[in-house]
């Protein structure tokens, strides 16, 4: 499919300057290392998938790029800056957003208002500027909600702005959460499992939306089962076992991999 095509006539990773780097990342829980000497690089542009059986460490080692989770050894860091130590605000201010598998947004809040909440750095967050600055943050305030308006045009989801969000369905979930985490203009967006029970009519929306993100220069970490959705977006593979690296590769290749093949069939992981 063109999509996949075009993906592969990017740079290489070898020829990308990597973004998001992690080294030798280790996270316990007691006894068990649920990421264990792991590495990790995404070069600036790219879109790279993440996979790997249940209990592979994917959505852990997420969560120690995301600053959700502290990392018991190893480094982060994002275009040459350490953020191994950094919490999510941090993570968020320097260009890293992240997505949930199962989005839980504010159900009683509109659609435009959980967007909303993704903004940055408001001057209305500080009370003594509501009090000697009130035309500088009515204008803020008044250019997010046509920020965030632009973001739910984008996905789809303009004819619902007022309604609460507990109306949406799994998939129009995944689409607020996405235009959320785009109010804070990242330049690195994790992506956790955005196939996970979507519709296919979504699902195709979610995936063009997604590619026109990383056709503006995003680059993009993916967590997905569907290999199908993993083949036409990513033009290389990162497959996780028993929390480590296993291999990476172009989806093609990685598929016909034996020792992939083993780890999924429980020979590994």
């Amino acid at each position: 499919m063109q999509p996949a095509a075009s993906a592969r006539d990017k740079p290489t990773a070898s020829e990308r300057k990597p973004l998001l780097r992690a080294r030798g990342l280790v996270k316990a829980f007691g006894g068990l290392l649920a990421v264990n000497d792991m590495s990790i690089s995404l070069g600036q542009g790219e879109m790279l998938g993440l996979i790997g059986p249940n209990g592979a460490g994917k959505t852990t080692l997420f969560n120690l790029l995301a600053g959700s989770l502290k990392p018991t050894a190893g480094s982060i860091d994002m275009a040459g800056r350490d953020l191994t130590r950094a919490g999510p605000e941090r993570r968020i201010a320097s260009g890293i957003g992240r997505t949930f598998q199962i989005p839980r947004p504010f159900a009683e809040m509109t659609v435009l208002e959980n967007v909303l909440t993704g903004a940055q750095n408001q001057a209305g967050e500080r009370i003594w500027m509501n009090l000697l600055r009130p035309g500088r943050v009515a204008a803020e305030e008044r250019a997010s909600v046509e920020k965030a308006r632009s973001l739910l045009d984008f996905v789809t989801l303009s004819r619902l702005e007022g309604e609460p969000a507990r109306i949406l369905s799994g998939g129009q979930r995944k689409l607020l959460e996405l235009s959320r985490i785009l109010m804070a203009d990242p330049q690195v967006i994790l992506l956790d499992e955005p196939a996970a029970g979507v519709n296919p009519t979504l699902l195709e929306l979610i995936i063009d939306r997604v590619l026109d993100l990383n056709r503006q220069g995003k680059s993009i970490l993916l967590i997905e089962h569907n290999m199908e959705m993993v083949s036409r977006l990513c033009s290389r593979v990162v497959v996780m076992a028993g929390g480590r690296h296993l291999t990476e590769g172009k989806p093609s290749d990685v598929a016909r991999d034996k020792a992939v093949i083993d780890a999924y069939l429980g020979g590994v992981a």
